[in-house]
Parts: structure tokens; sequence; C-alpha cells
């Protein structure tokens, strides 16, 4: 892979360069995001890892352009900042994926190399549909029935990893994991209540309910 590192600390980017290219890929090295840009848009890269916060310009901002121009190059963002909300900005901004630092440098490579796969098939997806329901993953829209659906941010995850695994049962601690990222059940009544309101939503008013609870197991979206 060729890769354009754009990272303000330069002993980080050194030894992330020295590790990738001893894992066989071809790096560039950018220290602020303005220089990113001007790298990222002579083009040539597989894949972009972006730090979010740097001088100049920063990387949501970076990225925010290069996405404006329509370039597409999948871009792996890398921040301390890790809490939900920092990681859904990253991926609304044109993100395709975010690495919270400290990280562990095989899961960077593995992470990297599936951006990559994901570019060469064309299967990154822009879009999802079960049924009549709609979800555009890049304006974080959904509709059903042509019918605009608003959604809370942990609603609109909620239901992605729904649609995701459509037509299959879901259990408590799949979507505590995945949604909530927590790896422990914390006793909390915080699923129920957010698969109450989504279903309000997607399935109030149309002839079909899609959000069934299945008895023992968890939950499955028909469609």
């Amino acid at each position: 892979m060729r890769i354009l590192i754009v990272e303000d600390d330069v002993g980080a980017a050194e030894a992330m360069r020295k590790g990738l290219g001893e894992a066989g890929h071809d790096c560039a090295l950018t220290y602020d995001g303005d220089a990113g840009l001007k790298a990222a848009e002579a083009g040539g890269f597989d894949v972009l890892v972006v730090d979010r916060m740097m001088p100049r310009l920063d990387g949501i901002a970076m990225v925010e352009r290069l996405r404006r121009q329509g370039d597409q190059t999948p871009v792996l963002f890398l921040s301390a900042l890790g809490e939900v909300d920092d990681r859904v900005t990253g991926l609304r901004a044109g993100g395709d994926d975010y690495l919270v630092k400290p990280y562990a440098f095989p899961e960077l490579i593995a992470r990297l190399e599936a951006l990559s796969r994901r570019r060469e098939t064309g299967a990154v997806a822009t879009s999802l549909k079960v049924g009549d329901l709609e979800m555009d993953l890049i304006g974080r829209s959904v509709r059903r029935a042509g019918q605009e659906i608003d959604l809370q941010p942990r609603e609109f995850q909620l239901l992605e990893f729904l649609m995701r695994h459509a037509n299959q049962s879901v259990t408590r601690t799949m979507l505590l994991e995945k949604v909530w990222e927590y790896h422990f059940d914390p006793q909390t009544n915080v699923i129920d209540v957010h698969i109450s309101r989504l279903r309000a939503k997607i399935d109030k008013g149309f002839p079909v309910q899609m959000l069934q609870t299945v008895r023992g197991a968890g939950y499955r979206l028909e469609g």
C-alpha cells in the first residue's frame, strides 16, 4: 500500500512509517493538516492516516475539504479523543475508520489493509436498505417509504447495527458491545429504552412492524 501519514508528532509519525515500512508498505509523511491536504490532493495514495488535532488545519477540516472535492481515498483517523461523540464527528466528516491512541500496531495494520481491500473491491457501502427502510451513511439520514425519520446519534448507531444484521437475531450483549462499547452488562435498561424509542420512530404509522423482539434472544430487524 501507498500510505500518507498526516501527524504533527514527528516521533510518532516516524515510528509509524518505520513500522509500516517493515510490514511492506510505502509511506509519505506530512506534519500538519495544510501540508497533508496538498499531498492528498496530489493523489497516488491507497489510504490516508490522519491525526485529528494538528496545527494550521485540523484533521476534521482537512478530510471535509477532500470529500467536498470528491476525493474518496479511505481515511483512518487517529486520535487521543476517544469518546463516542468524537468518533461520530470523525466519521461524519468523511472518515472511514477511527482508531484511538494509544493503539496496538498490529490493529493499525489490519485496519489499513481492510480499508485498502474495500477500496479495491468497491465494497465501501454508502447506504443500507432493508425493505422500505433506507439509511444514507454519508448524509447520516434515514427514510422509510420515502418519509424522513429523525434519529438521535445513538439511535442512528443502533439502527445501523440492526440493518447490517437484518433478519438475524442480535443479543443484548452484542448491542452493549458494538453500540455502547460496554464489555460487561452494566445492569441498565438503556437498550430497552432506545429500542422502544427507535421502534416508535421507524414502525409507528406503518403497516409492517420491522423491529421485532425475539423472546429470550434479543431483537431482529425484519425486511
